[in-house]
């Protein structure tokens, strides 16, 4: 998005009729959709197969190795997706001290939201600030909005 030169060139690759109007994420997206139809080709095969046939063997096989490929195609994609949220989560948190980590590859994003924090401390007022909560799977980090 910061790089202009890159959005003019996308924008006219993208309006190409090669490209049948076609945006870059849908041919990021093609070879996921070709694998899941493949799962539906094999599991068509599996159907109309002898069984206990070399052919049901082979088959079966193939869509063992589909269903593992897959797997790891979303694990992948959900790995990417946190790592993401980290780097857009510390790009909005300021530490006072560069201590923490924030990014790392084994902490993830498990919930986030903002919280009311009740200021107690004077007996006659009670007053409320926000905060934010962000639990990772292995630390719990509260922020405030910068005033």
């Amino acid at each position: 998005n910061g790089n202009a030169g890159f959005q003019q060139v996308l924008e006219r690759l993208e309006s190409d009729p090669v490209c049948q109007r076609l945006s870059l994420k849908s041919f990021l997206i093609l070879p996921f959709q070709r694998i899941t139809r493949l799962k539906l080709l094999l599991q068509n095969i599996l159907k109309r197969t002898r069984p206990g046939s070399e052919e049901e063997v082979q088959a079966t096989q193939a869509y063992d190795a589909l269903e593992k490929l897959i797997k790891d195609c979303n694990e992948n994609v959900q790995r990417m997706k946190s790592t993401e949220e980290l780097i857009y989560l510390s790009q909005k948190i300021e530490f006072e001290c560069k201590i923490f980590p924030l990014i790392s590859q084994s902490r993830r994003l498990v919930k986030c939201g903002e919280l009311t924090a009740l200021d107690l401390s004077s007996l006659r007022k009670v007053t409320t600030r926000p905060i934010y909560l962000h639990l990772f799977n292995d630390c719990l980090l509260l922020s405030r909005p910068k005033e």
